[in-house]
């Protein structure tokens, strides 16, 4: 499977110019690619205090998701605020190039950041079966809870975290994306953005694509909008879960 990340700046609650940017970018891409993975939030930033900004699943931002997988032919993975039954949360999805949309919201909110005084927590994990690899897509905070993102029984194959992770903490991400990707055994795509937000805070990207032995197979310049393609194999996968096999002492439990 051919995965891309696209780490770019957001402009700061503007809809109309991160959708129209976004666009370009995944043209760019057609026919080279089998997923393309964008940042947290990326048609706004991580603007928590503005519930104006929340869609329905039939808004402007899932059409043009759909628009887009269908005519590049490629699946997309992301987040964005979303709205339903008058809650907002802050909504991770997968549109495979069918134009079917998957989609489940973040479970941990950035206390810190105010997340959870206007958000829902979600319940659930986002799963989807996709060519050859079983993907699992949480959103940035989420990355700090392991048990979360556990890999019961190889459930999953890719580990994709979405964020807007800050400059300040991003030793954090390096280290922690490193770690989900040991005890997982498992791809790891993290996606962060670049640039600064409205309220002063810094990001310097710092998106990777690891293996599933905690080797960066695909890097990307810090403080630099890019897009970066590489091919991951689940042959290799399966050969290294097989040879070195801890997943099989794992506990047993349940997330919820």
């Amino acid at each position: 499977m051919r995965v891309s990340v696209i780490q770019t700046n957001i402009s700061w609650a503007n809809k109309a110019a991160n959708l129209k940017a976004t666009a370009a970018k995944l043209e760019t891409l057609q026919d080279k690619t089998d997923l393309v993975v964008l940042p947290e939030m990326f048609t706004t930033g991580f603007c928590t205090d503005l519930p104006e900004l929340a869609e329905s699943m039939e808004g402007e931002t899932v059409q043009l998701l759909q628009k887009w997988a269908l005519q590049f032919k490629m699946a997309i993975a992301g987040s964005f605020i979303a709205k339903e039954h008058n809650k907002n949360f802050n909504r991770g999805f997968i549109v495979l190039p069918t134009g079917n949309i998957q989609y489940a919201d973040k479970r941990h909110l950035f206390s810190m950041g105010g997340e959870n005084l206007f958000f829902n927590a979600g319940n659930q994990r986002l799963i989807v079966k996709y060519l050859d690899m079983t993907i699992c897509l949480l959103i940035c905070y989420d990355l700090r809870f392991p048990v979360w993102a556990r890999n019961v029984q190889n459930q999953y194959d890719l580990l994709i975290f979405v964020a807007n992770f800050p400059a300040k903490r991003i030793q954090n991400w390096d280290i922690l994306l490193q770690a989900r990707s040991i005890e997982n055994q498992c791809y790891i795509c993290g996606v962060n953005r670049i640039g600064s937000d409205a309220k002063g805070i810094n990001y310097n990207g710092h998106s990777v694509i690891l293996d599933y032995n905690a080797k960066q197979i695909l890097t990307t310049d810090e403080n630099k909008e890019s897009i970066n393609t590489i091919e991951i194999e689940l042959k290799t996968l399966q050969e290294f879960r097989e040879k070195m096999a801890f997943w099989k002492d794992a506990d047993s439990f349940k997330l919820l």
